[in-house]
């Protein structure tokens, strides 16, 4: 079950300068354990069928994006550097693109041992001990993204008291940018040089943390993705 507000605004300020901003508020329900809603249950037991609605793995409540096309504003037919010469052929003809985004985490739960249940093929929450979960921001072994001490592993046969998926990781914010020029060799052939960086910013987008209450390291994020990427690229068209 999906629901939405999705919005999306243009506006080409000039003749070489274009934005796009789209924001999409969202809510996705499942009773599936998998991501994409195309896995088994995670409870079987048919009385207990209702416990497996939850958020949908791959939801995000906020997800904003900004896109832009500048052409930079020289060479002939532009602002500046528009009268023939060596200066205006150099400069003329660049474009630079980027995207901005800013997305919601992705969603998670904390689990625990199944042993005490005696159902195989269940899978088992943990007890959520505190009316409330601190998230405290941590990155790392020993500083733990979430208040730990609000769960507690079951011991006894039935489920644990926490909601699934009732926690959220940390956001993604990433700068991605591009710089093209096409030159044209002849009138048939033309050259485009490119230089695409992912992530131009390095900024670390960090998995969620370690959610079985019955193991170690619970609420530490001990993973990270994303790292920046640079390429350069030549095509020839014709």
């Amino acid at each position: 079950h999906y629901d939405s507000l999705q919005t999306r605004l243009q506006r080409r300020f000039s003749s070489f300068y274009m934005l796009d901003a789209s924001y999409t508020w969202s809510k996705s329900i499942t009773t599936s354990g998998s991501d994409n809603s195309d896995g088994s249950l995670s409870i079987t037991i048919p009385e207990y069928y209702g416990l497996n609605r939850r958020i949908s793995g791959i939801d995000r409540t906020h997800n904003l994006e900004f896109t832009h096309v500048t052409e930079l504003p020289f060479g002939k037919g532009q602002r500046w550097l528009a009268s023939p010469g060596f200066l205006s052929t150099l400069a003329g003809g660049w474009q630079i693109s980027g995207v901005l985004s800013v997305i919601s985490g992705a969603p998670f739960g904390v689990s625990g041992s199944s042993s005490s249940l005696n159902a195989p093929g269940n899978s088992q929450r943990a007890d959520q001990i505190k009316p409330s979960v601190q998230i405290l921001g941590g990155v790392g072994t020993g500083t733990p993204y979430f208040d730990p001490t609000a769960f507690a592993p079951v011991t006894t046969a039935r489920f644990g008291t926490a909601g699934p998926n009732a926690l959220r990781g940390p956001g993604m914010r990433t700068v991605d940018l591009s710089l093209s020029r096409r030159f044209k060799l002849s009138e048939r052939f033309t050259l485009q040089f490119r230089a695409d960086s992912t992530n131009l910013t390095n900024t670390p987008r960090f998995d969620n943390p370690r959610t079985d209450a019955s193991g170690t390291g619970l609420g530490e994020i001990t993973n990270a993705w994303g790292e920046r990427e640079i390429r350069l690229g030549l095509r020839i068209g014709f």
